[in-house]
């Protein structure tokens, strides 16, 4: 009796366990994959997401399992187009050049902090347009360097600003429509060390003039002007001098700027910096806002670049008087919990280009308001090749993945199982 008690519990575990592997074959083989998942969907490889997106994870808002994640910006010319310079909001990386795992060129270790997980070349295929860089007179050369006192290091150096400036000259000449904006903090006394700089890459072609930027809040060109012009490269520095010596625009001339570091993340509050003026000034028509921590941390920039990052980008709207950022300014920015700061962009130039929830609403020669789809609040997938570029996702430390041998492991785990319940009923 006990014997064929057992033998008909072993049967009906093998039979649930056959029910079990097929019922799991059977989803995993119909589950989106090979370019096939959208966002917040679930996957195991980097191939599963569509294009513009990654697969990746975000522990710090509970979400450990990998699923794809957005990496590219819409790029809102390509839906509205024609405007003022001055009516888009623009992503720009805070500290560009500070890569993680940047080669060493200097010999020591390098010590510092770091901002960016990608290369500048594909921050600018992935949608940012405008790059912070820390310039410093260094082996008698400017090089690029995330230092302190005004003073480069060895420990400090990552490399030639020439190198990244050729990675931009590269990019303006293969998209012959897009404008980048570059802001120096600017430590080097060479004298015309900048201009020679810019001219050695074969950027100064490029170079929106001094002369015709608006000096008392009036609208810049048109990106179409602009691009007809070949006035695609915007240039300011920090030294106010060298606007006079060099011809190189003293940023905040041109621009109100909050806070950058921690007072830039504190909700509820959003104060010009102190080099700036009041962010309710009318003498300057471009607005730059930084949101990102004074401390650097990859692993918390998923969580930072949520619900927060939004609340933020309503506070400094409403601290300017109602006006929004031309310029957003970030670390690590594709590190997010679905859309990050690409829903945040598309939101923003939403509200400003044609008053709908997002620039995917938007369409082309239609009354302001007049939206396509006005109920979509949530994370969107890039548009397509006319509004994104296809860069690829380079993170460092991301997420691990569900990889083909641990399914392998699965099924062989079952088997086993399967085959020690026959050895027993014999």
């Amino acid at each position: 009796m006990k014997k064929s008690l057992l033998l008909v519990d072993a049967n009906e575990y093998l039979l649930l366990l056959l029910f079990v592997s097929a019922t799991f074959f059977f989803f995993t083989s119909f589950a989106c994959s090979n370019g096939g998942c959208q966002i917040l969907e679930s996957c195991s490889a980097a191939t599963d997401c569509a294009v513009g997106l990654y697969c990746g994870n975000c522990a710090q808002s509970g979400k450990t399992q990998p699923f794809c994640i957005r990496g590219q910006a819409n790029v809102p010319t390509s839906i509205i187009g024609g405007l003022p310079f001055n009516k888009y909001t623009w992503l720009v990386t805070h500290n560009a050049f500070s890569i993680v795992d940047a080669p060493l060129l200097t010999g020591p270790e390098r010590i510092t902090f770091y901002n960016q997980e990608d290369s500048v070349t594909n921050q600018l295929r992935n949608g940012v347009r405008g790059l912070m860089l820390d310039m410093y007179d260094f082996e008698n050369d400017i090089w690029l360097c995330h230092s302190f006192h005004g003073q480069c290091f060895n420990i400090t150096a990552f490399q030639p600003a020439i190198n990244t400036l050729r990675e931009v000259e590269a990019f303006l000449s293969s998209n012959p429509s897009e404008i980048v904006t570059i802001i120096i903090e600017d430590y080097v006394h060479t004298p015309k060390g900048l201009n020679k700089l810019f001219m050695d890459a074969g950027l100064d072609k490029y170079w929106f003039p001094v002369s015709k930027m608006p000096k008392k809040g009036e609208d810049w060109p048109t990106v179409t002007n602009m691009a007809q012009d070949n006035h695609r490269l915007l240039v300011f520095t920090s030294d106010s001098s060298k606007e006079a010596s060099e011809g190189v625009a003293y940023q905040w001339r041109y621009m109100v700027e909050n806070d950058p570091g921690d007072p830039g993340i504190q909700q509820g509050s959003c104060q010009n910096r102190k080099e700036s003026k009041s962010l309710t000034s009318k003498s300057s028509s471009l607005f730059l806002q930084n949101y990102f921590p004074t401390m650097p941390v990859q692993a918390e920039a998923c969580k930072e670049h949520s619900t927060p990052l939004m609340d933020m980008v309503g506070t400094c709207y409403k601290a300017a008087g109602n006006v929004m950022p031309n310029f957003l300014a970030v670390n690590f920015y594709m590190r997010s919990d679905g859309g990050g700061v690409f829903d945040a962009l598309d939101r923003m130039n939403g509200q400003t280009l044609c008053g709908c929830v997002s620039i995917t609403a938007c369409q082309a020669g239609a009354p302001f308001g007049t939206c396509r789809n006005n109920a979509v609040l949530n994370s969107t997938s890039p548009t397509g090749p006319s509004g994104s570029f296809s860069g690829t996702v380079q993170l460092t430390g991301s997420a691990s993945r569900i990889k083909p041998t641990s399914f392998l492991v699965i099924y062989g785990f079952q088997f086993f199982v399967i085959l020690l319940v026959l050895y027993f009923n014999k």
